[in-house]
């Protein structure tokens, strides 16, 4: 067990809470719903970037490359200016979705390079240009572009011409769980000297300005030892720390500057300040040179030592920061600088890379196990402290349901039970710096290489009376918490307790136990609100997958009736199959889960064979000309047609393929003789289907919707290199609209769907995503996942053309790891040393700076691979690095074998 295992021990079992500080600050918190209180629900004007430096918020904090405790009450963050910017830069800039001609997008260059799981040690890099940063121009050219051309970036601009930039790298280490060594790297790449100043930013989140009884802490100005400036932390719950700043090559120690974390409310609301300190004081003292805008007291609730750099051409300067709880000691050996800092450092490093080494199999090459780690490290970055008190929020704003002649809310007025104060893995911390429910489920998949315990957490959650709606709903995202996300977190649970199981030996049959209880009241609110005919055919509206179809699929239909989604009853399918394998594994531990396990089996026979019935019907989802499922319109007479869309729609129900194994089929004898006589009883569910009850290899069973000759169509088409088979992995809609696009007619308006590889052409969603041809590393996985499945039951002997019409037969290993290398090859170096991600961005492509830094993107072109949408969604995108460890620990040979538990978790063998 390396050290970063050891230090997880001690946190899981010791209560040694290391993981009390890590990135926990958002990089966006103005512009959430959290912060609005118009009356429209417009949060992207009513709070907006330029406010953000002088408005203090309410339910939360952001920053530059920051920390923060998992309460967020103390934050620490970067903030620099290089003495052309018209303000201070303390957090990210970007558009809001107005302003972007695909959405809004953050125009800045940071990278989250490296993170161990309980940040022991951290590394960020952040880009920032010697010129005026080009604010205006972002709006400007961005605004006057349309939806048919490319987003404007900071690079085109030209700030980043002849190198004439800053390359800020932050590092964290941690001494012990309280204490945090700090280390700020500032490499001028530039030809020129250039000036920089770097105000690294301690302070509090605003928690006293909302309640009358709150008590207010206190930074100040303490004498530190010869060539450190000091600021003291006073809180109520943090108690004492210190934040120790060192000079800059043995110079005087820098000058303290404080203020306070409060809205300069005459700025913002034309209202007298109650004090003359406020949020942008700092800003106003550097930038303004308002010297009367910082407290001369040295006291303060936020406060910043201020670095004067000026580094020549290539030169790097280093700064030296620690945030600890240790007093300020008497003797040169208590000084907070000395040799130990930089030992510190180099063993935290050296264990970062042990840990990673020890997660890594073997077999990969550097690049990929670069492109591993950076995905990891991302994962580890994007946790954040979220906070959304909903009942305070609504009542806040004249809304609380409870009270009379309350107004409407614009959005979450039925969640009023939601407390939300924890840590969550979010899909972006820019762009969407709030958890979204089907997203999460897959985050977990690959933090559960990092962190078992934390990516339990977060399924945990979601599942806690604070957050399950009482009805059993999950709550989606925070813009609409009662709109519908896919039913994935009962695969994520199983997945992540087999996991654990294949690496203690034993599960953690608690877990499964809490959540399968929690997850039935969930099915049990699927089948009462989304089965509106009672026939197991389901709707549920977008379900994540926005502009796919030719409709709106969450608003009313232009054509009137309504949808029978074919990935909706998918899902259900999946949904399904996960609660029985719980169910049997709790099974064997309490018979009382029999009759559990008895329902879903019966659910999911239900609800597949609702998806084909019995002949040749022209009102299911179906299509047995084509070969391939498509959503069925059911419009208001109870005629019915398909919509004739080839889309990730129609694959998905190719993953509702799960395994049992003999060994578990071994142990409830009674329960199969239950499961049999229902077969025997309604033999008419498994005509269409893969027949339960036939043995496959290993003598393991397969529960499908698509049985042998269903599957050989689907998969004809899904590896099509003219459909859905891209360079780059299976791409959410079939190149064959490129050439035939699907239209309907109603009245006078034509609806359609085109194939469209990059950018959304419409505003569906906010226009700043799209599923109209695009590659989805999410449901790439779960394809993978049930490919692999199959493989278990088939075994060698079942092989397809892939990819079609190339006359290379695979069999469905080989088809999963030739769709995985694709998904890989997204971010690996090419035969050409370029990596597809980064598409024709020659300063991503050729700079020794920037070219093994790894972008994790929320989307990929269909025909080339290039990232698009959220730049930071390493969230669902960071699945990636789970498929290369998967596939780079995991032969076909030992997927035959080990059966599905193969490639769940990885343990290096250790040697000796």
């Amino acid at each position: 067990m390396v050290t970063e295992q050891k230090r997880l021990q001690e946190a899981d079992e010791q209560g040694i809470n290391w993981r009390r500080w890590g990135p926990y600050l958002s990089e966006r918190q103005w512009g959430t719903v959290r912060e609005d209180y118009s009356e429209g629900g417009d949060a992207w004007n009513y709070f907006t970037h330029d406010q953000a430096r002088s408005r203090a918020y309410r339910w939360g904090e952001d920053g530059l490359g920051g920390i923060s405790d998992d309460k967020q009450l103390l934050c620490f963050a970067l903030a620099l200016w290089n003495e052309r910017d018209p303000i201070l830069k303390e957090r990210l800039f970007g558009l809001t979705n107005s302003e972007g001609n695909h959405g809004e997008d953050v125009k800045e260059y940071y990278f989250y390079i490296d993170s161990t799981p309980t940040h022991s040690y951290m590394k960020y890099l952040y880009k920032y240009p010697h010129a005026a940063y080009p604010y205006g121009e972002l709006i400007r050219v961005n605004g006057s572009r349309s939806r048919a051309e490319f987003e404007y970036e900071l690079l085109d601009t030209g700030v980043f011409n002849e190198d004439r930039y800053f390359d800020v790298l932050v590092e964290y280490a941690k001494e012990s769980p309280e204490d945090i060594l700090i280390r700020i790297s500032i490499a001028n790449r530039g030809p020129e000297a250039a000036a920089l100043r770097v105000l690294p930013t301690l302070w509090f989140r605003n928690t006293w300005s909302w309640y009358t009884d709150a008590t207010r802490p206190e930074l100040e100005q303490v004498d530190g030892p010869k060539g450190v400036s000091a600021i003291a932390v006073r809180h109520a719950e943090l108690g004492k720390r210190y934040l120790y700043c060192q000079s800059v090559s043995k110079g005087d120690a820098p000058e303290l500057l404080f203020t306070e974390n409060e809205t300069n409310t005459e700025k913002i609301f034309g209202v007298a300040n109650q004090t003359p300190y406020v949020k942008d004081g700092i800003h106003n003292f550097v930038v303004n040179g308002q010297t009367d805008a910082v407290n001369p007291a040295h006291v303060g609730t936020k406060a910043a030592p201020h670095y004067r750099v000026n580094a020549g051409a290539g030169e790097t300067v280093v700064l030296n920061l620690r945030l600890t709880d240790a007093a300020p000691g008497k003797s040169a050996k208590d000084n907070p600088f000395g040799s130990k800092f930089d030992a510190t450092f180099e063993a935290r490093k050296k264990e970062a890379d042990e840990f990673y080494e020890s997660i890594t199999p073997p077999s990969l090459d550097a690049d990929r196990a670069n492109v591993m780690r950076q995905a990891l490290a991302g994962m580890l970055w994007s946790k954040q402290f979220y906070y959304y008190d909903v009942d305070d929020w609504l009542t806040e704003r004249g809304a609380d349901p409870l009270q009379p002649h309350s107004k409407a809310a614009p959005r979450n007025g039925q969640w009023a039970h939601m407390l939300n104060a924890d840590i969550l893995s979010m899909p972006d911390k820019w762009e969407y710096p709030w958890f979204a429910a089907w997203d999460l489920a897959f985050h977990t998949i690959a933090l559960q290489l990092v962190d078992p315990t934390f990516a339990k957490s977060q399924l945990n959650l979601m599942l806690k009376e604070h957050y399950l709606h009482p009805n059993g709903q999950i709550p989606a995202y925070e813009w609409n918490f009662g709109d519908v996300n896919p039913p994935v977190h009962a695969w994520a649970t199983i997945f992540l307790y087999n996991a654990e199981k294949q690496l203690k030996g034993k599960g953690d049959i608690e877990f499964l136990r809490r959540a399968f209880n929690k997850l039935t009241l969930n099915f049990t609110w699927w089948v009462n609100r989304k089965d509106p005919t009672g026939k197991n055919v389901f709707e549920g509206g977008f379900l994540g997958l926005d502009n796919i179809g030719v409709f709106d699929r969450s608003a009313t239909l232009p054509t009137g009736g309504h949808l029978e989604q074919a990935d909706g009853t998918a899902w259900m399918c999946l949904f399904a199959q996960n609660m029985l394998e719980i169910a049997l594994e709790l099974a064997l531990h309490d018979s009382l889960y029999d009759d559990m396990a008895l329902k879903f089996f019966e659910h999911f026979l239900w609800i597949a064979a609702a998806m084909d019935r019995l002949g040749v019907n022209q009102d299911e989802m179906w299509d047995e000309e084509d070969g391939f499922f498509y959503d069925l319109l059911r419009l208001p007479d109870g005629s019915a047609q398909r919509l004739k869309v080839r889309s990730m729609v129609g694959l998905l129900p190719l993953c509702a393929s799960t395994i049992l194994t003999p060994e578990t089929l071994e142990k409830i004898p009674e329960l199969r003789a239950r499961a049999r006589f229902f077969g025997e009883q309604h033999p008419e569910l498994m005509v269409n289907i893969n027949p339960p009850g036939e043995p496959g290899a290993n003598d393991s069973r397969l529960l499908a919707i698509l049985n042998k000759d269903k599957l050989r169509r689907v998969l004809a088409r899904m590896l099509d290199e003219n459909e859905f088979l891209g360079p780059y992995g299976i791409r959410a809609l079939s190149k064959y609209h490129q050439d035939h696009p699907f239209t309907v007619n109603v009245g006078n308006q034509e609806f359609r769907v085109d194939y469209l590889p990059a950018e959304s052409n419409t505003g569906m969603f906010g226009g700043n995503s799209n599923w109209r041809g695009p590659i989805w590393m999410p449901v790439n996985g779960l394809l993978i996942r049930a490919l692999l499945n199959l493989y278990v039951y088939y075994g060698d002997e079942f092989k397809v053309e892939c990819p079609t019409g190339s006359g290379q037969m695979m069999t469905l290993y080989e088809v999963a790891k030739e769709i995985s290398d694709r998904l890989a090859g997204i971010f690996l170096r090419d035969a050409n040393g370029r990596r597809p991600v980064y598409g024709g961005t020659s300063k991503f492509q050729d700079d020794p700076h920037w070219r093994d830094y790894i972008l994790f993107y929320e989307y990929f072109h269909g025909d080339n691979g290039a990232g698009l949408g959220a730049s930071h969604q390493t969230g669902w995108t960071g699945v990636v690095a789970k498929l290369i460890q998967l596939f780079g620990a995991v032969s076909a040979k030992d997927m035959l074998r080990a059966g599905k538990q193969a490639g769940v978790a990885y343990k290096k063998e250790q040697k000796g």
